[in-house]
């Protein structure tokens, strides 16, 4: 055999039309259908559409294709199960929050596949510069990211305190506190000495 790299032959189910594929699919989410339903049913939506014999799928080729639809499913189910965690864990912090924690595990990340390759290095190999722009743009890209995000903050943080001041000075006129009185309490909010 040589070292070339074969290309694997296309399956039946990938040659399916978008419409049949795409009821496959649906088919294979609903855990109340069985396989040999789904392959009746895809059988005979593909012979339906015109095609011949040769493109119906086998009971293996399904089985196939469902075992890679429930591997994705799979991963989208623990990504999501992650994601519920963070948010019960941040709960109603402020955006700030979920922003700086995105940050921190692309950080986290970057820091993990730089530390593995220092880890196992290949004495003979040259130094990847490839990878070392590579990873300086995502740490300027993350560290970009992240004075957008304080920038964002901060201002969204000035915009709710003069919004409050306002409120409160109103207040405190309406409730006889003079002028002055409502100015210094306004003032004490925006940060004003």
């Amino acid at each position: 055999m040589t070292d070339k790299v074969r290309r694997s032959k296309p399956s039946k189910i990938d040659a399916l039309p978008e419409a049949i594929k795409k009821k496959l699919d649906e088919l294979l989410r609903d855990s109340g259908n069985s396989q040999a339903d789904i392959l009746d049913e895809i059988n005979k939506l593909i012979l339906d559409a015109g095609l011949d014999e040769e493109a119906t799928i086998s009971r293996s080729g399904l089985s196939r294709h469902a075992q890679k639809h429930e591997a994705i499913a799979a991963q989208l189910r623990e990504t999501r199960a992650a994601t519920s965690a963070l948010v019960a864990e941040l709960g109603d912090k402020p955006m700030g929050e979920t922003s700086k924690l995105v940050l921190e595990m692309g950080r986290t990340q970057l820091f993990k596949a730089m530390h593995q390759q220092l880890l196992n290095p290949d004495e003979n190999a040259e130094v990847d510069v490839g990878m070392i722009k590579e990873v300086m743009l995502s740490i300027q890209r993350l560290e970009t990211t992240a004075m957008h995000v304080h920038k964002r903050e901060t201002e969204i943080r000035k915009v709710f305190a003069e919004e409050a001041a306002a409120k409160i000075e109103e207040s405190a006129v309406l409730a006889g506190l003079s002028e002055e009185g409502a100015q210094l309490i306004k003032n004490q909010i925006l940060g004003i000495a």
